[in-house]
């Protein structure tokens, strides 16, 4: 009995060191996927001014500017540090300032990036006051644009599980086939994301538009970890890339649903009316 267990033993040793191999027969090709709320993809191509090249068919459009606009940089909003450190995603707002400039439906300022205000700030006060640059530059005060809205982008939850597949590929019997679909259907996720994008006019203060947006991710990475496979040897410690950039690529896809869903509903704005103006108390007054 003894020699049996002994035999058992070693032959469960035998198969979990040949996990690698299986494991890289059973992900060759396997790719993660990324669905976005409309239907449509992740950020891609360029802008310039109101042209924009290689946008994805589904962003929506404006014909004309609706305002000027500032886009908040998510840094110091509560959720960003949990976020990036599980997504190691470093800044969404440039992703967020190109789809609304694809858009054409603002013309984006510096204003709501503070770093980027102020390196801007700097360099022209140094072109302004240093004395080094060309009579006729054109350095004077009263150039810049104002912002006429603030744009603030929220991750309300990424990566938040939603299901698995792990008991519809079988278990580790069957051979080298079983052991790979057992191992790799654990590792599968299905995480979802939402956002949000809530719209400010900035002279008033007044919040004048709103939305959601979500999308959903594969996770290959969720089990690797528990395996002993997530990092070392073996060439598996990239693997644990896929546990947070499938998240990173739906949070992409669920801030662009955000802005469609809110371009089309300015697109039909209608202005907020209160009965004897706003401001001046509202209608829902305390009892006299």
């Amino acid at each position: 009995m003894k020699h049996s267990d002994s035999g058992r033993d070693g032959f469960v040793r035998w198969r979990i060191a040949a996990l690698p191999a299986a494991l890289a027969l059973a992900l060759a090709g396997c790719t993660p996927g990324v669905t976005q709320g409309t239907g449509g993809g992740a950020v891609t191509g360029a802008a310039g001014g109101a042209s924009s090249v290689g946008a994805q068919d589904s962003l929506q459009r404006c014909s004309e500017p609706l305002g000027t606009i500032a886009v908040d940089d998510g840094r110091q909003q509560a959720w960003w540090g949990p976020f990036t450190q599980a997504t190691r995603v470093t800044t969404i707002e440039p992703m967020v300032r190109l789809v609304v400039q694809q858009s054409n439906c603002f013309v984006i300022t510096s204003i709501g990036n503070d770093r980027l205000e102020d390196k801007l700030g700097r360099i022209t006060q140094f072109q302004r006051n240093s004395g080094e640059f060309r009579a006729g530059s054109n350095q004077q005060r009263g150039q810049r644009i104002a912002a006429d809205y603030f744009l603030e982008p929220a991750i309300l939850f990424a990566g938040s599980p939603t299901g698995g597949i792990g008991g519809g590929l079988g278990g580790f019997g069957g051979g080298w086939g079983g052991l790979a679909a057992g191992v790799l259907g654990a590792a599968m996720r299905t995480s979802a994301t939402t956002v949000t994008m809530s719209l400010f006019d900035i002279r008033s203060s007044a919040q004048v538009g709103a939305s959601e947006g979500s999308s959903t991710t594969t996770d290959l990475g969720a089990t690797f970890a528990g395996l002993g496979l997530g990092t070392g040897g073996g060439g598996f410690g990239g693997l644990s890339a896929y546990q947070q950039t499938p998240q990173g690529q739906a949070t992409v896809a669920a801030f662009v649903d955000a802005y469609n869903k809110l371009v089309v509903a300015l697109r039909n704005y209608k202005a907020q009316e209160i009965r004897g103006g706003a401001g001046t108390g509202g209608l829902l007054r305390a009892p006299r």
